[in-house]
């Protein structure tokens, strides 16, 4: 092999790993590993074992990519028809649905058997049933069906923090169920502010967002609502206990915060305002579950 041919296909393998990383969502699965390891340390009354830490922190990136991998596989067309998602990787052809599939399954596969083997059987089936839920009930069923998609399909963008404390006890507790309604509740009016802003593009795609299917105002309507229900849900930590000063100040700042957000976004409406829901939305989000953490280590319990 000449030092040509050798440089192409080393060239020819970075692209093929670059463009399988870029199918795993690093972003989302970022978030996925944050709250899922939010709700590990929240399980635990100390320092999670970092063998366990890490065996469940990269058997639920594993599964998480794989998903995503998925999900652009079933997708693709869709992708290849919006601005934002046109350039992934299948749609520009850097890899074919062959190799996607076979890289979904042996990575999902090599995850789950970590959470299996180094964790336990709860947190392997629960996230396997997390993966079912969203690359196929959620991508192939409820998305091209129904303008609720994301509401029903939330459930499994939900679960991270509940694989992680599933990951620490072996068990589902109610603490992790209300991490679990926390990004429930949080997930429609974070996903409409960006359907809003991109209506267009899926109006092209066929897919029936709720912009499109029930127009603009009906749409931010709901995302008023449903912010007003995540700022019920977000105050359950501190109405039962289970957080302290430090988690109520910052959850009553983000709430207000995100409330204003919905009500000038369904008042006073422009593409830009959208835009900067959306972003606050995953600050939000990121904040709110970190100083439940802050609160864990550094507890000041609140007078009732």
């Amino acid at each position: 092999m000449t030092g040509a041919t050798l440089s192409m296909n080393l060239q020819r393998i970075g692209i093929h790993c670059r463009s399988f990383f870029i199918m795993c969502k690093p972003r989302v699965t970022a978030l996925i590993v944050f709250t899922a390891m939010i709700g590990m340390f929240l399980a635990s009354p100390g320092m999670v074992p970092w063998p366990l830490l890490l065996a469940a922190t990269v058997g639920i990136a594993l599964s998480s990519g794989a998903a995503a991998a998925f999900n652009c596989l079933i997708e693709q067309e869709i992708d290849a028809r919006m601005a934002r998602t046109r350039a992934r990787p299948l749609p520009t052809g850097q890899v074919s649905s062959m190799q996607t599939a076979l890289f979904a399954t042996v990575v999902g596969l090599i995850g789950l058997g970590i959470l299996y083997y180094y964790v336990n059987p709860l947190t392997m089936w629960l996230t396997f049933a997390t993966f079912i839920g969203y690359a196929v009930i959620y991508t192939i069923f409820l998305k091209p069906a129904t303008p609720l998609n994301i509401v029903i399909g939330g459930a499994s963008g939900a679960m991270p923090p509940v694989l992680g404390w599933a990951a620490v006890t072996n068990t589902i507790g109610p603490e992790a169920l209300i991490l679990f309604l926390i990004i429930f509740a949080w997930t429609p009016p974070h996903f409409w502010a960006l359907a809003l802003y991109r209506r267009h593009e899926y109006a092209k795609s066929g897919l029936p967002m709720l912009p499109v299917t029930h127009g603009e105002e009906f749409t931010r309507l709901h995302i008023l609502l449903y912010t007003i229900i995540l700022v019920t849900v977000a105050m359950m930590p501190s109405g039962s206990g289970m957080s302290g000063w430090i988690y109520l100040i910052a959850a009553v700042v983000l709430n207000i915060v995100f409330l204003l957000y919905a009500v000038k976004l369904y008042r006073e409406y422009s593409d830009a305002l959208a835009q900067s829901t959306f972003r606050f939305s995953i600050f939000y989000l990121t904040v709110l579950f970190a100083c439940l953490l802050l609160d864990h280590y550094f507890f000041f319990p609140l007078p009732f």
